[in-house]
């Protein structure tokens, strides 16, 4: 069995809010993070992806629930988790700082801190280091705080919507550093987004969260290979399917979202008489759409 790198349980955080209402940001969460794997983290704005990944970090504790962070005990482990760890969420750093100046105050903070790390990420970023924190464009500021958690040579990087509001240019850049100077090392990125394009270009796993709760959890490659949408017509079509997502029903035609299994359930429906339009694969975005786009969300995780 891989090992976890982040794992969590039933892990909930509740805020309170005006008059006594509290607002459940996430809602028994139970991810899985092998090690070595770039597991994207989907959800549209507010799905609770930023309030898990400040769980993770120790800036927000869980209302109930478990974590582990590279085997140790969020609640117990925390600065242990931090010094293998490198975050980058809020990507606002000491405005009067440059960025020598920033690569000094937190080199003494992390023990596997790498000096050739830093300069070989700041050239190949092109980052302008003499210039003052406050007056990077936003792209540079985002590069920067990337050039900082990889010079901590974490074995764990967390990134919290990386590339929002980067032009095309330097969101290649990032990737590209991502996958060629990170995963690659067999190191392990825990990347939130709602960009799915950008996501799957790069993940091996993906985990798709809304509303506080996590829908799906799977391999890109086991969606690639065996999510379907099978379209049918017919009489006393069945209101569900074995791995199903979703169904749906317009004009006289009845779609099934599957999981797994799609040739085997447009064989029995042809065999009770349906007529089978077409059995379609699906990409991730289309995945993404039929579970945040609906009302009525058919939980499902696929660990393989």
């Amino acid at each position: 069995m891989s090992e976890l790198v982040v794992e969590t349980l039933s892990l909930v955080k509740r805020y309170d809010g005006y008059r006594n209402k509290s607002v459940t940001a996430v809602d028994g969460l139970n991810m899985r993070v092998e090690r070595g794997s770039i597991y994207g983290f989907l959800g549209r704005n507010g799905a609770g992806k930023t309030t898990t990944i400040r769980m993770l970090a120790g800036l927000a504790k869980a209302t109930s629930g478990s974590a582990r962070v590279l085997g140790l005990d969020l609640a117990m482990d925390t600065v242990a988790i931090l010094e293998r760890t490198g975050f980058v969420i809020d990507k606002m750093l000491l405005p009067s700082m440059n960025g020598n100046d920033l690569l000094r105050f937190n080199r003494g903070f992390f023990p596997h801190w790498s000096d050739a790390l830093a300069k070989r990420y700041a050239e190949a970023l092109e980052i302008p280091m003499d210039r003052k924190f406050k007056k990077l464009s936003h792209g540079n500021k985002t590069k920067l705080c990337l050039l900082l958690a990889l010079a901590q040579n974490p074995e764990l990087l967390v990134l919290d919507e990386p590339t929002a509001g980067l032009d095309p240019v330097v969101t290649d850049q990032l990737l590209r550093v991502l996958v060629e100077d990170f995963a690659n090392d067999g190191r392990t990125i825990l990347m939130s987004s709602h960009h799915l394009s950008e996501v799957e270009k790069i993940a091996d796993w993906v985990g798709i969260i809304d509303q506080g709760k996590l829908l799906l959890e799977a391999r890109l490659d086991d969606i690639r290979t065996h999510y379907r949408r099978v379209r049918a017509v017919g009489e006393r079509l069945p209101l569900s399917a074995p791995e199903s997502l979703a169904v749906s029903s317009a004009e006289g035609v009845t779609e099934y979202v599957v999981g797994a299994g799609a040739d085997a359930f447009a064989s029995e429906l042809s065999s009770q008489g349906a007529i089978v339009l077409e059995v379609l694969p699906l990409n991730l975005s289309e995945i993404f759409l039929v579970l945040v786009g609906k009302e009525n969300h058919v939980p499902v995780e696929v660990l393989a």
